[in-house]
């Protein structure tokens, strides 16, 4: 596969789908590769941290860090790939599918495997004798679906009725089958697998939804006849981890209980894990740990600096955004972000609630020398809000025309796919904890 040189402060001029060559980055491949089943796979915020290798701002990741793999200018870098790879993924969006096959063919994995049934009918194919999930998985990873949990919906919780593949299931009361219980399917995948280690991320309501965090925790450890030390579960504000967004989300580390040496056993199994042996990651940056020995927390300049308006952007992720009108401050997502500050949580909703990159002074925007250059009202773009939450900027979520499995991307399905996942540096550093925990784990 042919390596092509990427450019990153000319990537608004690079990225029309239909143009778009196959490349990898010619990123040096480890040794010893960890094999990574990923659920609710979405467009691979997940799945890329997980892999590294991929384009990120430098204050993101720091200068001089040895996990740089080479500069690309003087504001991206490229990091070095990790042991994981990704060799199973699974989400029932199009979008989704669409988006990930194109971004991840660059590291030659196979697109056919991402499966697009959702987890309840995977585990049923399974048990009916189908072959369908790989013979070793080393690490599971899922953020099942958030919207029963969230505060910013109607945090049915268990009480969902809208079922796994989607649709509203009307009269019927909830079941084992509908949304807010989907991480009991993964649980069984996690009975089938047997991996060392699991990952479940989930938005930080899900903590305050009465028992629900405690349940969760404890179906999670049942899984292989208790055979899962389950942590309790953090919460990581993704600010703390250079990405320049106000977003937390709960993490669950589930370790298998027989892969474990006695010693690290005993000290997992213990009421106070030492710092040695705690896998969650430790702040990168300081927005709100008062570590003043930390560097400051990334801001939405420094990731959208260099992008050009959408009115002269080739790169279609750019050109094309919401036209929704302004609605009145009392609405939500009708406030201008902050440009010094971080971004907003970015959410998978209709396109009329993306927040504002620029008010007009009307409406009470503050950004008046850019008004005073003609520069006009308008919501962020789907690529703005992808390097809000740092997916790279040579990713192609809007397309005209699809390189696989027969769908396009519009700037609709684009919000959506972006608004899901999960911040790719944020999973980066959960990834670099776990790998560097590995040897000590399970040597």
């Amino acid at each position: 596969m042919k390596t092509i040189p990427y450019e990153i402060d000319t990537f608004s001029e690079q990225l029309t789908a239909a143009e778009l060559p196959i490349f990898t980055y010619g990123g040096k491949q480890t040794e010893n590769q960890l094999s990574m089943l990923s659920l609710f796979s979405g467009c691979g915020g997940m799945d890329l941290g997980f892999e590294g290798g991929f384009i990120c701002h430098k204050k993101s990741v720091g200068e001089n860090n040895e996990r740089i793999e080479r500069k690309i200018n003087e504001n991206w870098v490229l990091l070095k790939r990790n042991k994981f790879r990704t060799i199973f993924a699974n989400d029932i969006l199009p979008e989704a599918v669409c988006s990930w096959t194109q971004y991840m063919r660059r590291f030659n994995t196979d697109p056919w495997i991402y499966h697009t049934d959702s987890i309840v009918d995977l585990v049923k194919a399974h048990h009916a004798g189908q072959k369908i999930f790989p013979d070793h998985v080393d690490i599971v990873t899922g953020g099942f679906p958030c919207q029963d949990f969230s505060v910013a919906g109607k945090r049915k919780g268990f009480e969902s009725d809208k079922s796994h593949d989607g649709t509203r299931r009307g009269i019927d009361i909830p079941s084992e089958e509908t949304r807010g219980k989907l991480y009991y399917w993964m649980k069984q995948v996690i009975d089938i697998t047997k991996p060392n280690i699991f990952i479940a991320e989930n938005v930080k309501g899900l903590v305050s939804l009465g028992d629900v965090r405690h349940i969760i925790q404890q179906d999670f450890a049942s899984a292989d006849g208790d055979g899962y030390i389950v942590l309790p579960p953090q919460i990581l504000h993704a600010g703390n981890f250079g990405v320049p967004e106000t977003r937390e989300r709960v993490i669950f580390i589930g370790i298998r209980r027989n892969a474990l040496s006695k010693k690290t056993l005993s000290i997992l199994d213990s009421e106070s894990i030492s710092e040695e042996y705690n896998p969650y990651p430790s702040p990168t940056h300081n927005y709100n740990v008062g570590d003043k020995r930390l560097p400051p927390p990334v801001t939405c300049r420094d990731v959208f600096e260099g992008l050009k308006e959408p009115d002269i952007a080739i790169d279609l992720s750019q050109r094309y955004y919401s036209r929704a009108k302004y609605m009145g401050k009392h609405c939500q997502g009708q406030s201008e972000i902050h440009l010094d500050g971080l971004g907003p949580t970015i959410r998978s909703e209709h396109h009329g609630n993306i927040e504002f990159r620029r008010l007009s002074e009307e409406h009470g925007g503050r950004y008046l020398d850019e008004l005073s250059e003609g520069l006009l009202e308008r919501r962020l773009t789907p690529r703005e809000c992808a390097l809000i939450q740092t997916f790279p900027p040579d990713y192609p979520f809007i397309t005209m025309k699809s390189f696989s499995r027969g769908f396009a991307v519009n700037q609709s399905g684009a919000y959506k796919v972006i608004g899901n996942a999960v911040p790719p540096m944020l999973a980066y550093n959960i990834a670099i904890r776990i790998q560097e925990l590995w040897p000590k784990y399970f040597g």
